[in-house]
């Protein structure tokens, strides 16, 4: 008797990588990330973190969308699109880039790994199909191909990392400089590594054949072994990103094709990021509305904020006096930090008060009852943590 599954559609997918992180995933704590199954943590979200900053941990990334774009155009059509210039990304360089509507409001931000004159790969969060293929009306010469389900990705962190790719083989990776890519011969076909990472810490990303994703994995925890190699999820990604200062879709931004409520979404200049937005180059997606808001300056801004005590300032106010009697911005993420030893956070801050007092709200439970403080915050100017490790050529061996 044949059958149909009724929900097949619906089902999530499995990354390459699932029959081993099924068996590490010990507490069964499974998220949804782009229709893949995904781990929100392993064993223990504190003790993977603690993992990335001490040893090496790895990251799956597969769920996170893959567009190759390639042809005559490619690079005039990522220019348009984008606001970083993309003729100045070097070959087998990686660029931090982000995109925006006409209004200059931010779709999403993402990496773009240039592979040749005329090849390049595209990272980002959500899937981005339609908006490439508005942006590639026009150009003769083209080719946008989802590549996310064809390519295995792994993200490997920590400051054993690169210790454990030396140990698997990969000779040379030591003099790989950040955003920098390097080719590898692997059973036939080519491991391309890349030195980035959502973590502020010593790391690397993994791309391959989605058929050699497993071996891939193994031959990397054969190689790892005696370096304290374990997996980690998402909420420790979310812990080691923060204290790197760097920006959450749904956290400290919302992508403008899904955002309802008008001016809910935010611009580069908003989220501390005009240094992406390039007006010497020609033409691209939202640039007479950015070089508006450039000249005026924005009505937000993203704010690193060191805050007194140690209670995490999860969705508090920010006001501009202790008697808190007029709420001048809003908490984006925030946790007490175990690298940096203090409580940090990220809040959008109305930029005419950036240079006065920044005054926090508290609410935290304390054995089921409701409490509440003010805390003053102090404006932090750079990353809260950003050790020498991660940009050290070559890495040292720890």
């Amino acid at each position: 008797m044949t059958t149909t599954d009724p929900y097949a559609g619906e089902r999530l997918k499995l990354s390459p990588f699932y029959p081993r992180a099924k068996e590490l995933n010990i507490r069964d704590a499974w998220s949804v990330w782009n229709g893949y199954k995904f781990a929100e943590y392993y064993y223990d979200a504190e003790y993977e973190y603690f993992c990335v900053r001490n040893l090496c941990a790895t990251y799956d990334i597969c769920p996170m969308q893959k567009y190759q774009i390639s042809g005559h155009d490619a690079e005039a059509m990522l220019n348009r699109m984008v606001t970083r210039d993309v003729k100045k990304i070097a070959h087998n360089r990686v660029a931090y880039c982000v995109w925006c509507t006409d209004e200059g409001r931010m779709i999403d931000d993402g990496t773009i790994f240039r592979l040749s004159d005329d090849k390049f790969m595209l990272t980002c969060g959500s899937p981005c199909t339609a908006w490439l293929e508005k942006s590639a009306f026009g150009f003769d010469d083209v080719m946008v191909t989802d590549a996310t389900d064809a390519l295995a990705a792994l993200s490997l962190q920590g400051p054993t990392s690169c210790a454990t790719l030396k140990r698997m083989g990969l000779d040379g990776i030591d003099t790989v400089k950040p955003f920098q890519i390097m080719h590898f011969p692997f059973h036939g076909e080519t491991l391309m590594v890349s030195r980035t990472g959502f973590t502020g810490d010593l790391g690397y990303e993994l791309w391959i054949p989605r058929d050699l994703g497993l071996q891939m994995w193994d031959d990397l925890y054969a190689a790892g072994e005696d370096y304290g190699i374990q997996p980690f999820g998402e909420a420790a990604t979310n812990m080691a990103r923060l204290e790197a200062a760097f920006i959450m879709p749904a956290m400290e931004f919302n992508e403008a094709l899904r955002t309802v409520n008008f001016e809910h979404d935010q611009t580069p200049f908003e989220l501390s990021l005009g240094w992406l937005v390039d007006f010497d180059k020609p033409h691209f997606s939202g640039r007479a509305a950015l070089l508006r808001e450039k000249q005026r300056g924005p009505r937000y801004t993203l704010t690193k904020l060191d805050i007194e005590g140690n209670k995490p300032a999860e969705g508090s106010y920010i006001y501009k006096n202790e008697r808190c009697t007029s709420d001048i911005g809003y908490v984006t993420s925030a946790m007490w930090s175990p690298a940096v030893k203090a409580n940090i956070a990220l809040a959008m801050i109305k930029t005419e008060h950036l240079k006065g007092e920044l005054w926090a709200e508290i609410y935290y439970e304390k054995e089921l009852r409701q409490y509440s403080r003010v805390v003053k915050c102090t404006r932090k100017t750079k990353p809260f943590w950003a050790p020498p490790r991660a940009r050290a050529t070559p890495p040292a061996d720890y």
